[in-house]
This record gives C-alpha cells, structure tokens and sequence, in this order.
C-alpha cells in the first residue's frame, strides 16, 4: 500500500470515529496553541490532521488529496512524499501557534496544511492537470483551482467559524513550493512553460 492511500484511510477513518463514534477522539487530537508548550501537547500538530470538523469538510479535503496526492507520491517517491506531508502538516500549523498562542480558548483541526502542501507541490510537476468538479461543467486546470483554494482559504480565515484552521491552507501553499524548491528545483521548469505558453 502506498503511502498516500495509508494516509487517506487512516485519516477516514479516525475522523469518522471521531465524527460518528466517540468526539473524545476529536476532543483529544485538537492542535490549541496556547496549551502546546504549557501542557506539551506536542502530538497535536499530527493528531489535528486526522480528524474533521464535519463531513463536508472531510470529503472536500480527501478528495483534494485523492486528485494530487496518488501521482506526486508516484513522481518525488513515498520517502518524499511522506516528508512533504508531514512536515506540511507541522510547518502548516506554525502560523497558526503564532496567531493564537495567547488564546487558552482557540483550538483547531483538520488535514488543510498538508493537503495543501501537497496540492502545491503537485502543481509545479503536473501543471497541465484539469480537474472535473460537479457541478461545474468544464475542466478547471490545476493551477486556477489552486488560486482559487487559497482564495477561499484567505476568505474563510477572514470569517472564520468552528475549528477549522483555514490559516494552514497558505502556511501548508507556500511550504509545498518551497518543498519542491529546496528538493527539486528542476521540476519547476513545467510551471514556467505553462505560465508561459
């Protein structure tokens, strides 16, 4: 089994636990800022990512993993696939601790930092890719929708409800193409032909 699909379904599977079993599972995973170092609550930057705020939530980010995650992993290797994820997923949430680590009451949750580390990532090797969303009826190319994610992801920080930590989205963007810069800096000679042409 690919490192991908372990992450897939150990991330469904603990958030609908958590969802539909026993909330103590989300209650115990949340990443809070302010208890981080006071409680050394260190696990939380990984546990926050297994679980969701709901199931809209769930499925958006699982099936924005599933259209980029599978052929990254096939492109840079599981190695690096699992080093980008995971570290999306811890350098994601340091935005995040800066934001609220005063706040005893703020706590957050969801795999949005290192999906989008790896939606970037993915971009730069596959920017040709077109993506069919129900119910838009035309392709959208992957690096348009990718704008389009972190605009979303801007707006709903700005108005943001629940525990959803919408501010990992740019933190886990800018990590993903910083990622692939320091490890391959190569593979960005693709986006710059398609920006280009």
């Amino acid at each position: 089994m690919s490192i991908a699909a372990i992450i897939l379904v150990v991330t469904l599977a603990t958030s609908l636990a958590g969802l539909y079993g026993s909330p103590k599972i989300i209650e115990q995973s949340l990443f809070r800022p302010y208890w981080f170092l006071r409680r050394r609550q260190y696990a939380t930057v990984v546990t926050s990512g297994l679980v969701h705020a709901d199931l809209p939530h769930l499925i958006f980010n699982l099936i924005t993993f599933y259209f980029f995650a599978f052929q990254l992993e096939k492109q840079i290797g599981g190695a690096r696939f699992a080093a980008l994820y995971l570290l999306g997923l811890v350098v994601s949430d340091a935005g995040t601790y800066l934001k609220h680590r005063n706040d005893p009451d703020y706590a957050s949750l969801g795999a949005s930092g290192a999906i989008s580390a790896v939606l970037f990532a993915s971009i730069v090797y596959f920017p040709w890719q077109k993506l069919f969303i129900i119910p838009i009826p035309v392709p959208i190319p992957a690096p348009i929708f990718a704008i389009g994610y972190v605009a979303y992801s801007w707006y709903s920080a700005r108005h943001a409800r629940g525990r959803i930590n919408h501010d990992a989205h740019l933190g886990g963007a800018l990590f993903g193409l910083a990622f692939v810069a320091l490890t391959d800096p190569g593979a960005y000679r693709q986006l710059l032909q398609w920006a280009s042409g």
